[in-house]
């Protein structure tokens, strides 16, 4: 096992919650000491000035993060998503908050089947979702819930002006009667 390589993947796969030595010990199987070698090597590859990303140890946790020197070509990116409009998938990730706020990320990518974190990171970039807590679960991931900045975007005064979801057993009744009502034989 290429362990340099597994944990750079792992670094990516965690995004913004961040990983620590014992998790990474965890999963790798792992003492300590490797752990620390690997992540040492592992950043020194990054320090390379034809790299984008570094390692930065923040809330105690390991994480991928961007370089600083880089800083103003990515606040154009999010100057920039400002001004578009919300893609199919964003929007997507919106109701999935709105509907079942508060809720993990993980949780977002279970009900869509997809990943979802770089959408994540857009709608937290243009306001339309915050940080509201950390769920009591293994490693305490962040909750998202959407914000009054999505309230005015799409025109709702509250989350209760939202449309009703109405359930498959319900579309499936009326979809009865009205096959019933039509196509019921007159005796």
């Amino acid at each position: 096992m290429n362990i340099k390589a597994v944990l750079e993947g792992i670094l990516f796969i965690v995004g913004d919650e961040g990983i620590s030595i014992e998790e990474i010990m965890n999963v790798l199987e792992i003492s300590s000491e490797e752990v620390k070698n690997a992540l040492v090597e592992l950043k020194k590859d990054y320090e390379s000035s034809d790299r984008g990303l570094r390692i930065s140890f923040l809330g105690n946790a390991f994480k991928l993060t961007t370089k600083e020197e880089h800083k103003e070509y990515y606040e154009k990116l999010v100057a920039d998503t400002r001004n578009t409009s919300l893609s199919n998938a964003s929007l997507e990730v919106l109701a999935v908050i709105a509907y079942n706020e508060p809720l993990t990320r993980l949780q977002i990518d279970e009900i869509r089947g997809v990943n979802s974190s770089q959408i994540v990171r857009r709608l937290l970039a243009r306001g339309f979702i915050k940080i509201c807590g950390k769920a009591q679960s293994i490693g305490k991931p962040n909750l998202y819930k959407t914000t009054n900045d999505f309230l005015d975007y799409f025109g709702l005064a509250s989350k209760d002006d939202l449309p009703e979801i109405i359930s498959e057993d319900k579309i499936n009744e009326d979809d009865k009667e009205l096959y019933e009502s039509n196509y019921k034989e007159n005796n």
